[in-house]
């Protein structure tokens, strides 16, 4: 660019900014960007960009609405003493540092002010929602049936089991609703949790709703539910979406002369016509696969009725306190005698023929498996499908044997059928995409094959990997990958060396970050557009303290210096479609 040359003096200095070639005549940039160093233009914003527009053009149209909202960018949304305290700096002048700082001290102190205001708008929110400070229970547990309880069970509840089962109770006891969630690794008992607090709402003439993701998981749940309670005179229904008309009707009488006392369901539960007589206790199963609306509708049926959340996948604290800050937390953190540690290797496909033999052996001695597919049908991309799979393996390697063929694209009533089938001994080998990633509940089941194992998140082939080693056998995952990254091999060796949900699941927020880690963001709550998980965690501990603090001086925020907080507050939880303050 010889415009762009006339312009450089020799004995000047000078700012280039490119990419830099190396070659037989030393070293060169084509096309740089160049700046004189004077000025205020050292620190340059970067965005993202789109085909026909580059960051440069985004820069000037940033300017430009800059100097438009400069009056807009007057009104702060938080209290003039909460800036004052907190030592923040203005809304306007954080907007247009966090753009174009002056120096990376200015840089870090509109950062600093944008993401305290991001979480305290986050926690505020999460208060309404849990409106503790104010909302009264219908269901007031006066009673403690916990003992009764523990009689019925054919197992001792281990220590942490006993510890969780405890706080929900002493939760239900209050005149406020609990809002409480249940964590605990694969395997370590928090159905029985449930159950109790279940038995001990029933008890206190009250009725509970039990909500999970898929009909597989709440077929699950009602067998186990009906193997603990049936018989002690508790009338329990399945309703789900593939559940008959004639059925339905029956259970929605029976629910609202509160007949049943308790209900095990899906989405279906939420419907506008299921109303229930005095429904007392709300239980949600692996919470992030719904979002805080669809547990609020299923609130909604009763007066202000109990909440209790479970979920098997291990979350860490810091994400916890953001996904589910509107609760309070118990940890089952203690497996219950029996449950074998499962035996996790990682192989390339130069092993699969020496893995698929070995999945015969367990075969051939009565026992069953499973191999995942990340994916569905051919297509999708050149990895293997699950439904090309099965049928290889079933005309082929595994033609002796009764192989299956489970994914999320069938319809309820097959999987059902396939998964009964496999429940009962009748198929050896299920090959499956991650449908079975939760509430496949198999004893028999001793071995299990990953395909393309580093397609799946760590807390994923966690959660896989928990299907098997859930009876007496000594069971085995195989992990197959031609991954060379240094990254995913790190990755399959953590799975490898550890059996622990939660240290993977510390490792996976880690290695995917808080946006990515449940996939497609299915909790519902609002993304946060600066704030991060891992490294803002003493300013998410501060917000939700000074959130308190001001809902408990202004519950409405209703006062004119909290107009612009609870303004603010209403639009972030607009965008996720959930109703904060009125």
């Amino acid at each position: 660019n010889k415009y762009a040359a006339q312009k450089l003096k020799v004995g000047e200095e000078y700012l280039f900014w490119g990419k830099v070639d190396l070659n037989f005549f030393g070293a060169e940039m084509t096309s740089p960007e160049i700046e004189s160093p004077q000025g205020n233009n050292i620190i340059r914003p970067i965005y993202p960009q789109t085909a026909g527009i580059n960051s440069k053009a985004l820069e000037k149209l940033v300017r430009t609405a800059l100097t438009a909202l400069k009056d807009d960018l007057a009104h702060d949304p938080l209290p003039c003493d909460l800036v004052e305290s907190q030592k923040l700096m203005p809304y306007g002048q954080a907007i247009s540092s966090i753009h174009f700082p002056k120096n990376f001290e200015v840089l870090e102190e509109a950062r600093k002010r944008l993401i305290f205001e991001e979480l305290l708008f986050l926690q505020l929110g999460l208060l309404v929602m849990r409106g503790r400070e104010e909302s009264s229970t219908g269901a007031v547990i006066s009673r403690d049936f916990t003992d009764e309880f523990a009689k019925l069970l054919p197992f001792e509840m281990t220590g942490a089991q006993k510890r969780c089962v405890k706080e929900g109770v002493k939760d239900m006891a209050r005149p406020h609703p609990m809002s409480r969630l249940l964590q605990g690794d694969v395997g370590s008992g928090k159905t029985a949790v449930a159950a109790a607090l279940v038995y001990n709402c029933i008890k206190n003439s009250f009725q509970a709703a039990l909500m999970a993701p898929t009909e597989i998981l709440a077929g699950q749940h009602h067998k186990t539910f009906s193997k603990f309670l049936a018989d002690k005179g508790v009338n329990i229904a399945l309703l789900t979406g593939s559940t008959s008309a004639a059925e339905k009707r029956r259970i929605k009488s029976g629910l609202s002369s509160g007949e049943i006392n308790l209900v095990v369901g899906t989405h279906a539960l939420i419907q506008e016509d299921v109303l229930f007589d005095k429904l007392g206790l709300v239980i949600t199963d692996e919470q992030h696969r719904f979002g805080v609306g669809q547990r609020a509708k299923l609130g909604a049926k009763g007066l202000n009725p109990h909440v209790y959340v479970m979920s098997a996948t291990p979350i860490p604290r810091t994400m916890a306190l953001f996904i589910y800050g509107d609760l309070d937390i118990s940890v089952l953190d203690e497996l219950p005698p029996g449950r074998q540690k499962v035996a996790t290797y990682a192989v390339d496909t130069a092993l699969r023929a020496r893995a698929l033999n070995y999945v015969k052996k367990h075969l051939d001695k009565g026992l069953q498996g499973y191999i995942i597919c990340p994916l569905v049908e051919e297509g999708e991309s050149e990895l293997v499908a699950a439904t090309r799979y099965a049928s290889d393996l079933s005309e082929g390697f595994f033609a002796d044997y009764k192989v299956g063929l489970l994914h999320g694209k069938m319809k309820a009533k097959d999987k059902d059928a396939v998964m009964a089938s496999f429940a009962s001994g009748e198929t050896d080998l299920l090959v499956s995409t991650t449908v079975v990633e939760v509430g496949v509940d198999v004893p028999n089941a001793a071995i299990m094959v990953i395909e393309h194992a580093e397609r799946f998140g760590l807390s994923q082939l966690h959660q896989l990997r928990g299907r098997i080693g859930r009876g007496e056998h000594e069971s085995t995952c195989i992990l197959i990958s031609d991954a060379q990254n240094e990254e995913a091999k790190r990755r399959l060796d953590i799975m490898a060396k550890t059996n622990n949900g939660f240290l993977i699941a510390e490792e996976d927020l880690k290695n995917r970050g808080p946006g990515d880690f449940f996939g497609s963001r299915q909790h519902g709550l609002p993304e946060l557009k600066i704030a991060d998980m891992l490294n803002d965690i003493d300013m998410l501990r501060l917000t939700q303290t000074l959130a308190k603090e001001i809902v408990s001086a202004d519950p409405t925020l209703s006062q004119t210096q909290n107009r612009g907080l609870k303004a603010a507050v209403n639009e972030l939880f607009d965008e996720s479609g959930i109703h904060s303050f009125n």
